[in-house]
């Protein structure tokens, strides 16, 4: 089992991972990540993440079949966030989007009442 407390986890035991495909680059999602689920992805061998909103471990495409076989993890410069290469087997959002970075900002803030950005 590898050391995990040299990585720099927040105050809710949690790191930022952003997913890539490993063939094109795109970036297809960020999730967070626990002890917990880094580890059962590094045994498994495809992404599990912490949901912040269910409290609980969640296998990416348990349900969907859409899962990520990763390829590599990297950890940044400052040890606080991963990037993981992946090969995806279905689109990465919810939504059915190959990524969940398909909207512009203005998309989403133009017109809808949004706060400026400053």
């Amino acid at each position: 089992m590898m050391d995990m407390t040299r990585l720099h986890w927040d105050e809710q035991g949690l790191i930022p991972a952003i997913v890539q495909d490993a063939d094109s680059g795109q970036v297809l999602m960020m999730a967070y990540m626990t002890v917990e689920s880094l580890q059962q992805s590094l045994d498994c061998g495809e992404t599990v993440f912490w949901s912040r909103s269910r409290h609980e471990l969640w296998h990416k495409g348990a349900t969907s079949g859409n899962t990520q076989r990763i390829v590599s993890v990297a950890v940044d410069c400052d040890a606080d966030t991963l990037l993981i290469r992946v090969h995806p087997a279905g689109p990465a959002c919810h939504t059915g989007a190959i990524s969940c970075f398909f909207r512009s900002l203005d998309e989403v803030v133009s017109d809808s009442g949004a706060q400026e950005l400053s």
